[in-house]
């Protein structure tokens, strides 16, 4: 019998359409803006990661949740889904508005391309860590 639960690669679909439709209800020039930070995350990410809504805004999933996006009136934000890494990298956060967990950029204009590539890889890393910790820390009978 054929397991009923979606495929990875289904989830993964689905989630991209998901996200599709996110991006075409917002208007010109954050949907403009928000494809290139998905393009962004998507270059940086594994493979393997998937794209999903999550609370309501775009996110990507990698052995946990990884980094998520989103437009609003005003601004756009970028959520690397970890305060620490706005601590790590706060000489290259300079002149973004962050708050916990949150950086805020303009409707028009990205954050460049190689900072959200290093806010990436370093979420990869620690959810890998983060996943191998949990594997290690597992009991065996």
């Amino acid at each position: 019998m054929k397991n009923a639960r979606p495929s990875a690669r289904a989830k993964s679909k689905s989630g991209s359409a998901d996200v599709e439709k996110y991006l075409a209800k917002l208007p010109q020039p954050a949907r403009g803006t928000l494809q290139k930070i998905r393009s962004m995350i998507r270059s940086a990410a594994p493979p393997e990661a998937t794209e999903a809504i999550s609370y309501g805004i775009p996110a990507f999933q990698y052995q946990g949740m990884l980094v998520a996006y989103a437009g609003f009136a005003n601004h756009c934000s970028f959520f690397p889904a970890s305060g620490e890494l706005l601590r790590e990298f706060a000489e290259e956060l300079k002149g973004y508005a962050c708050s916990k967990g949150t950086i805020r950029f303009a409707l028009d204009k990205p954050l460049p391309a190689g900072l959200v590539k290093k806010l990436v890889k370093a979420r990869v890393r620690k959810n890998q860590a983060k996943a191998l910790g949990r594997v290690k820390g597992k009991k065996t009978h």
